[in-house]
């Protein structure tokens, strides 16, 4: 058996060698380059911390340290990009900062700024660097024309060091600081959706069954003044308001389903998927294995994230069939719809399927679509279980219970 061997990595230096190769020359100049940007670090960080601490006592003092931060993250971006071009060392950039929380305003953002662990480890790393810039440049200098044949081993060598400063003070915090700019994402998301869903049922109870109760009160309205005069006629018109609010009831009914139906809280996920497949245009088939209920929130999603792939299913699947299955799977609530319609499905194509995914993915959930030309389509989801609060509990018993 043979094993064809590795190429080389562009990004990575070579062993070093007493040929002065390209790999050489940029670490003598990164080592040659230590001294400048180690002063201007050098001289930033004791300005900025000498200020901001004779300052702190007025009301300029940590605004101005926390401005200084953000600056201190541009120096580690120049670092970085120095790093990058110069020695290989490929670092992925560190997220914006956070922004404080909506409706805090100033002291949300300084604080955040102040507390910002990115910015402070830029800091600490232009403060240790000015005796080492020192040192590097000395000997690269000197041994340019000194020590000749080994310059490439020592400029390997101080590179190295500088390799580790970079990687052990520059990179982004850990995978928590990432996992905070998704969520500031994903909360935008929430939002976003939150409000979108609010002006639909607004525009629901505005144009239907807002719209038909003011006509029914005029109906009314007339009925009465008729009551007298023409009492056939006033029965036509009650008779009429009849029917008008059966429909209003219907509409009302229809709109707190959508809001969150009265099934779901009653009997759970299995008699509410049900319920709306037997809404469905096409015969549906309803699997769901569940030990207990997950918390309401996830229970709701699921429940929605369902009845929306079934109305795709109706508008643009063509199918004759489809199915339903949901299932635990550890510390995740599984759900899956399939069905042997056209397919062609796609994230971008304008049946509501990039929305769904950005309502899971702001809960920690997974949204896979699998969707060939020609069909089947399978949707694929899963959601973060979380255990229902058991009854009595939660905000809305502590009210009852100060009541």
């Amino acid at each position: 058996m043979t094993m064809s061997p590795s190429l080389p990595d562009p990004d990575r230096p070579p062993p070093p060698r007493f040929a002065f190769d390209r790999w050489t020359w940029k670490e003598i100049a990164f080592l040659l380059a230590n001294l400048p940007m180690a002063i201007v670090g050098f001289v930033y960080t004791v300005v900025l911390v000498s200020v901001g601490a004779a300052l702190s006592i007025t009301v300029i003092g940590l605004p101005l340290l926390a401005l200084g931060l953000q600056g201190a993250r541009g120096l580690g971006r120049a670092e970085r990009g120095r790093a990058r071009k110069l020695l290989g060392v490929r670092i992925e950039e560190p997220s914006p900062m956070p922004r404080g929380r909506r409706g805090q305003g100033f002291f949300s953002w300084l604080w955040s700024g102040l507390k910002d662990p990115v910015g402070w480890r830029a800091l600490l790393y232009a403060f240790i660097r000015l005796p080492w810039g020192v040192a590097t440049f000395a000997v690269a200098l000197v041994s340019l024309f000194v020590l000749w044949p080994v310059l490439p081993y020592l400029a390997r060598g101080l590179a190295n060091v500088d390799r580790a400063m970079v990687r052990g003070l520059l990179p982004p915090s850990d995978e928590l600081e990432h996992r905070i700019a998704e969520l500031e994402s994903d909360r935008g998301v929430v939002v976003d959706t939150a409000a979108a869903d609010l002006r639909r049922i607004e525009r629901d109870l505005h144009d239907g069954a807002q719209a038909r109760l003011v006509a029914l009160a005029m109906g009314l309205g007339l009925a009465k003044e008729k009551l007298t005069d023409d009492p056939e006629a006033a029965a036509r018109m009650v008779d009429e308001a009849h029917g008008e609010v059966k429909v209003a009831l219907q509409e009302l009914r229809d709109l707190a389903r959508g809001i969150h139906p009265a099934v779901l809280t009653d009997r759970g996920l299995d008699a509410a998927l049900s319920a709306i497949a037997s809404r469905c245009t096409v015969p549906v088939d309803v699997t769901v294995q569940l030990s207990g209920r997950p918390a309401e929130a996830i229970e709701g999603i699921a429940y929605f994230t369902v009845s929306e792939l079934l109305q795709n299913v109706s508008k643009h699947s063509r199918a004759r069939s489809a199915s339903v299955d949901v299932w635990r799977s550890g510390e995740r609530l599984m759900l899956q719809v399939m069905d042997n319609g056209v397919g062609g499905a796609r994230l971008d194509g304008g049946t509501g399927m990039a929305g769904l995914a950005e309502r899971l993915d702001a809960v920690d959930g997974l949204f896979v679509l699998d969707s060939p030309e020609g069909g089947p389509t399978t949707v694929t989801a899963e959601l973060p279980w979380r255990d229902r609060l058991p009854a009595g509990t939660g905000a809305g018993a502590e009210r009852a219970g100060a009541a």
